[in-house]
């Protein structure tokens, strides 16, 4: 099999060629180019496509003697991920950009050119798995489950799992850099990149702010309606977020805040105390299927955040009568600290059902 490598530079994905290649396959490497002005070195564990991982990568593939690549998708990137990025918050929204990132990039456009020149398959270094099931193939969580990346893959459909091979599920990164090691690859012990790629210092309200300028807005008070100061903008805020709120704390009865709605048509941000924060009803839509699609309520756990915590749950697809499908979800129990844009992905047992993007938030009814 014809098989496109995505080497980033970094230790997993090395490993990874280097096992597609011992498993027979015909290796490519393709490291993507994903900024207009990549940096040459890194300046922290946070960023990533640097100059200096596009070396590495080489080094990586000239040490298992397969060609080579670099493919220019900075434009696609900044406009799918860097630009939906930032139009998520400035909509009151908070999104995960690794997600977006591997639908439309990793699993559209480095897939669908690789197709496209007569590859069969890509090959990644995340941590999870593909399991040969009775309706195809099936996208499970990783053996390492403090590794597992199954939740930020699980925007894929059918037909991309079809093509897509990830070797290190059954693997412990421990295990990974071992390997590395042994193989002399010189990324043995480089640090893993982490958060969001693009804004490499971490600081993701001053990032946001440089984009979208200043956007005074009131903090409003859940309880009471009073307003209890002013921010910035209202992309500098998420709900759950305690730190950071600018509060005049003489002004409140002493116990924490926290934010609990993000209002950007208004410029408002609500903020109120711990039990105000949970909700246990999940509504979504752009509904990304890995297999068949439920069919009526189903028993699902469902998780919020790529290392949160799987939740019992009950799921079902609704289709309005002039409105495209959403996903209703009710938890089995509150979970605090859940915003719109981000996803919830559902699980059965260790299969990965398929996500959606939340849009509504709420609380059942309580039974009197």
């Amino acid at each position: 099999m014809r098989v496109v490598a995505a080497m980033s530079g970094g230790v997993d994905s090395a490993v990874s060629a280097a096992r597609m290649l011992d498993a027979g396959h015909e290796v490519v490497g393709v490291h993507l180019a994903l900024s207009r002005s990549a940096p040459t070195l890194r300046e922290s564990a946070r960023g990533c496509c640097t100059i200096e991982d596009a070396g590495d990568a080489r080094r990586v593939a000239d040490r298992l003697g397969i060609p080579f690549y670099v493919w220019d998708l900075a434009s696609r990137f900044e406009r799918d991920v860097v630009e939906d990025f930032v139009a998520e918050y400035a909509a009151g929204r908070t999104p995960n950009p690794c997600l977006k990132c591997n639908e439309r990039i990793k699993f559209a456009g480095l897939l669908d050119k690789a197709v496209a020149l007569g590859f069969d398959a890509v090959a990644t270094g995340h941590y999870a798995r593909v399991v040969e099931g009775p309706s195809g193939r099936e996208l499970h969580r990783a053996v390492d489950t403090a590794k597992d990346q199954s939740y930020v893959l699980g925007v894929l459909d059918a037909g991309q799992l079809a093509r897509s091979f990830f070797p290190l599920g059954d693997s412990t990164k421990a295990a990974v850099r071992e390997e590395a090691a042994r193989r002399g690859f010189s990324v043995a012990r480089k640090p893993d990149s982490h958060d969001i790629c693009f804004i490499p210092d971490g600081n993701t309200r001053g990032w946001l702010t440089s984009r979208l300028g200043e956007r005074p807005g009131e903090l409003v008070d859940a309880a009471t309606g009073a307003v209890v100061g002013t921010h910035g903008g209202t992309h500098g805020f998420t709900v759950g977020q305690r730190r950071g709120l600018g509060l005049d704390r003489s002004s409140l009865d002493g116990a924490a805040r926290y934010v609990v709605e993000v209002d950007a048509s208004s410029s408002r941000v609500v903020i109120g105390t711990a039990d105000l924060l949970g909700v246990d009803v999940v509504e979504g839509d752009h509904l990304r299927w890995c297999g068949p699609p439920p069919a009526g309520v189903v028993r699902v756990g469902a998780q919020v955040r790529a290392h949160g915590e799987e939740v019992p749950a009950s799921a079902e697809v609704v289709a309005g009568p002039d409105a495209p499908e959403s996903l209703q979800v009710r938890l089995d129990r509150a979970v605090r600290g859940v915003a719109p844009g981000q996803s919830i992905v559902l699980y059965d047992g260790t299969r990965v059902v398929g996500s959606a993007m939340i849009r509504t938030t709420g609380r059942a009814p309580r039974e009197r």
